[in-house]
């Protein structure tokens, strides 16, 4: 195809999802001059499956896009119908914040912002190729290829020899010819990637909602070295809310105290009226019209060939691996302000559309269902994130990086984490700067982006909660306090808001130190204002602290007898930065004080195998007793350090303990 267009930039992202608009966005607010392309406008952080944004463990990435200087919390807080505090009867660790979205108001939004954010440029249009060149060799290299090559080579034939020669990005080159030079590329294409959408037996060659598929990038990757593999994941009918009867259903309503995603925002400023969502429940009928028809699902006919999502499964896969449940969950979400569409959640489906319809059907408060999208199975190309740094930039690839669902995740917030840290990194290599890793002590981003590039994940990755070590750490409630300094180094926190971040945080150690410092004795007011809060008397003074790690007492509470508050309440300072937020941290840092202090402890022997750092030229084979599958999965993975080692599958404690006396 004959197309002279040549244009330059910084970086170019693939794809305007989750994934690529944070990178897009942490580019161009380093100022680099980035283009983003989509296959279609509509597509721009689009939301395909669930109404909603943040959830169990989901909500704590949200908050540290957040705190980093991200987006999407900004965007879910302009978009919500709908906020709800999960888990709140457990510990503070699990938290997780969860905010229903007006689908088409989120996209909106996050359309309006790239569209108004400087050094940013939006182009509707297919990549079709990657561009990367094989570059020069080390000197050592050289020799080493020219001695295994004929005499009649020259350097050039090594430069060009894909065994010896290093691989650079170049840029990318659009389905209609055009081409695009760029320092860095990254590719966030989502469920896109050869995508066809399934139900029964109608196959559809779509990315989601009936956007085109992008069919040719697939086979530039193979070409560049980069094999890829097919994952699927689904969704559920979208039924009219006119046709449903909600009084058979149980009403969810949100939280009357908002709490906001954005650390920018206070609940005051972002409430509204709230829309419901509604519980029901399957039922013995439901399930065996799924089995009666099971055959008729391509999910076990075999026409679908991708590896679903374990823990986000079809309902025939609840139904037939879950046999003895005589019922599952089903919420029924609103998709909009202005829509009629409901989410059908916990029902998503592969099975033919007549079978659809007697399911949704045989559900309580459902039986008179209108399908206004049928549900369907989404089959996709991605990538083993193996083959990925830290940084989520290829081992193989200079300049090239990857996030989100292309790298074998789920989940708009797993992308949105993602895409933050790799256009973060390409933003810092074009600048010349040292690129970011966030560790498992750090952040749950950490944990995410830790896991896929070490352990070999043979199905889409959901983050949750358990996946973290060091979980009552890294909290959701204060992750800007573990992230925005780096946020500001970066330059994606202004210093307008890392003053206010700094002010909280000074009000806050201060009141911890005056409370553990504040004694109260045994008398008369204090006996007496323990009994009324039914709390065990003392028998020698105490801390405001010690009182405040009791379960019936907090920081609100002991205000009456905490003599110099009330002279503290006066002072601007303390007016100006005492928020919910605030006295949440007082209470928690006093009250897990023990816990948090042992778990800090555990992060300490943490950094120690994470600073064993391991030569990247390190030759396993060289390391006796280790074992065989040791020996492949170090090879194969190349980890950084011992800590990174000691988490591959496949490698035993005893691998790691062979390794360190080879490296002594």
């Amino acid at each position: 195809m004959n197309n002279n267009l040549e244009e330059t930039y910084d970086a170019v992202v693939i794809g305007a999802g989750h994934a690529g608009c944070e990178a897009a966005l942490a580019l161009a607010r380093m100022g680099i001059e980035t283009i983003i392309f989509t296959v279609s406008m509509d597509s721009v952080a689009m939301m395909p499956c669930n109404p909603n944004i943040g959830g169990s463990s989901k909500g704590h990435l949200v908050r540290e896009i957040d705190a980093l200087g991200g987006e999407m919390g900004k965007n879910i807080d302009k978009t919500y119908i709908q906020s709800k505090m999960l888990n709140r009867s457990k510990g503070p660790a699990v938290h997780s914040l969860r905010a229903q979205a007006d689908k088409v108001e989120y996209t909106k939004q996050m359309r309006i912002t790239m569209q108004n954010t400087e050094h940013l440029t939006l182009r509707q249009a297919e990549v079709a190729e990657i561009i990367v060149e094989n570059i020069g060799v080390s000197e050592n290299e050289y020799v080493q290829a020219n001695n295994e090559l004929s005499t009649d080579n020259n350097l050039s034939a090594v430069k060009n020899n894909s065994s010896t020669g290093k691989k650079i990005v170049r840029g990318v080159r659009t389905k209609s010819g055009a081409t695009y030079y760029a320092k860095a590329v990254i590719i966030c294409t989502g469920v896109y990637l050869n995508a066809r959408c399934i139900y029964g037996d109608v196959v559809n060659h779509t990315g989601p909602n009936g956007l085109s598929a992008a069919t040719f990038l697939s086979d530039s990757l193979e070409k560049s070295g980069i094999p890829v593999r097919r994952f699927k994941t689904g969704t559920p009918a979208r039924i009219d809310k006119r046709s449903i009867d909600f009084s058979k259903m149980e009403e969810q309503f949100g939280d009357e105290d908002i709490t906001p995603f954005s650390f920018t925002n206070r609940a005051e400023d972002i409430k509204r009226d709230q829309i419901s969502c509604w519980l029901t429940y399957t039922n013995e009928t439901t399930h065996e019209i799924i089995r009666n028809n099971i055959d008729r699902s391509p999910l076990f006919s075999g026409a679908i060939e991708g590896t679903g999502p374990r823990y986000c499964p079809s309902i025939e896969d609840k139904v037939m691996k879950f046999a003895d449940k005589n019922r599952h969950q089903v919420f029924i979400e609103p998709e909009g302000e202005f829509t009629n569409e409901m989410y059908i959640g916990g029902m998503s489906s592969s099975l033919p559309e007549d079978v659809q319809y007697a399911m949704y059907r045989s559900v309580p408060g459902l039986e008179n269902a209108k399908i206004v999208r049928n549900a369907y199975a989404i089959e996709y190309d991605c990538i083993s994130a193996l083959m990925l740094n830290h940084t989520l930039e290829f081992k193989d690839i200079d300049g090239l990086y990857s996030a989100g669902q292309m790298n074998g995740s789920s989940g708009y917030e797993e992308a949105g984490a993602q895409g933050l840290m790799a256009g973060i990194n390409a933003g810092r290599k074009i600048q010349g700067k040292e690129e970011i890793v966030l560790d498992r002590s750090q952040a749950y981003i950490g944990v995410l982006i830790d896991d896929l590039v070490t352990k070999e994940t043979r199905e889409p990755y959901r983050m949750m909660t358990s996946r973290a070590e060091y979980r009552l750490l890294l909290r959701q409630d204060n992750a800007d306090l573990r992230l925005t300094d780096l946020g500001h180094e970066i330059g994606l926190i202004s210093d307008e808001r890392y003053e206010k971040f700094c002010s909280k945080r000074k009000l806050i150690n201060n009141e911890i130190n005056r409370l553990s410092e504040t004694m109260v004795g045994a008398n008369k007011k204090i006996q007496h204002f323990l009994e009324e809060h039914n709390s065990t008397t003392l028998k020698t003074a105490a801390s405001l602290a010690d009182l405040i790690k009791r379960p019936e007492l907090d920081y609100i509470c002991v205000e009456e007898i905490d003599n110099e508050r009330a002279l503290i309440k006066e002072e601007a300072f303390y007016k100006e930065n005492i928020s919910k937020e605030v006295i949440d941290q007082i209470n928690i840092e006093i009250k897990y004080d023990g816990y948090i202090k042992r778990q800090r402890m555990q992060v300490d022997h943490f950094k120690k195998l994470e600073g064993k750092r391991i030569p990247k030229d390190i030759n396993y084979d060289d390391v006796k007793n280790l074992r065989k599958e040791a020996r492949q999965k170090l090879n194969e993975i190349r980890p950084e350090n011992i800590g990174q080692a000691s988490r591959i599958s496949g490698v035993s404690p005893a691998d790691i303990s062979v390794l360190l006396i080879y490296l002594k």
